[in-house]
């Protein structure tokens, strides 16, 4: 009964919560989000990857063949990139549910009880912690929307970004190094989290590393990504993320 009261408490904070960011980004999503069964969406998306049929081989002339020896593969570096690190889902809890749209820009906000542990998606370095909540309700957005956060930079050159924590794990700042599910810091409502304990969670490129609020609270939707993660997969959003800095310019 407990359990059912904690799914029912965190679907109804779920539909009255209006997303944690503000105006700006590039996308559309709805303004309330939409809930989707995770262990669904990612079933699907697998099934359909698996079931896609390489097409047949057809033997290539001469020219085709030099031409195509003389075009490096343009995923390479992503791919190696990808290869080089482990993933794990943000946070370390059994009950826990999250949304595949966000207010106005592209972001996932993870509904958990506060207190849980948020941990580091992948090995890395820690790029920004906020240990203050500044944000006044009823400014514009900013950078203390958040309330308590800490961003990182991944091995693979993406930036995972957390916030409206309850605090700050110690020992934790810029520069440290880390490794993946090694505890950043404690889930909680501090910033523009409408009062309900959930894990804003941003995924983006480094960019100016710092500073740039816009880019990272989020650029590219992680729900895919925390889909698989939550079942031990290694989906990655590097060539995702590397796409999107090169078509807008760093610029969210």
């Amino acid at each position: 009964m407990r359990l059912l009261r904690t799914l029912s408490g965190l679907t109804i904070a779920a539909v009255c919560l209006a997303g944690c960011g503000g105006a700006g980004g590039s996308a559309d999503p709805a303004a309330t989000p939409k809930f989707v069964d995770p262990a669904a969406q990612s079933s699907t998306t697998e099934s359909a990857a698996t079931s896609a049929a390489p097409a047949p081989s057809v033997p290539a002339s001469p020219s085709a063949a030099a031409s195509a020896k003389a075009k490096p593969t343009p995923s390479a570096s992503e791919s190696t990139k990808a290869a080089s690190v482990k993933y794990v889902f943000p946070v370390d809890a059994s009950n826990v549910d999250w949304s595949n749209t966000h207010s106005k820009y592209p972001a996932t906000d993870i509904f958990v009880n506060c207190g849980e542990d948020f941990v580091a998606t992948t090995s890395g370095t820690v790029l920004e912690i906020s240990l203050t909540d500044r944000y006044v309700e009823g400014n514009p957005d900013g950078p203390n929307n958040g309330g308590l956060s800490v961003s990182i930079e991944g091995d693979d050159g993406v930036r995972y970004y957390g916030s409206h924590l309850s605090r700050v794990q110690s020992g934790i700042k810029p520069g440290v190094r880390v490794k993946g599910g090694q505890l950043l810091g404690k889930t909680g409502k501090t910033g523009n989290s409408s009062g309900v304990c959930h894990l804003h969670y941003g995924i983006s490129p480094p960019c100016a590393k710092t500073g740039d609020w816009k880019v990272r609270r989020g650029v590219v939707w992680p729900y895919t990504y925390l889909a698989s993660w939550r079942k031990g997969g290694q989906k990655s959003p590097v060539a995702t993320v590397a796409t999107w800095a090169k078509e807008n310019d760093c610029k969210a």
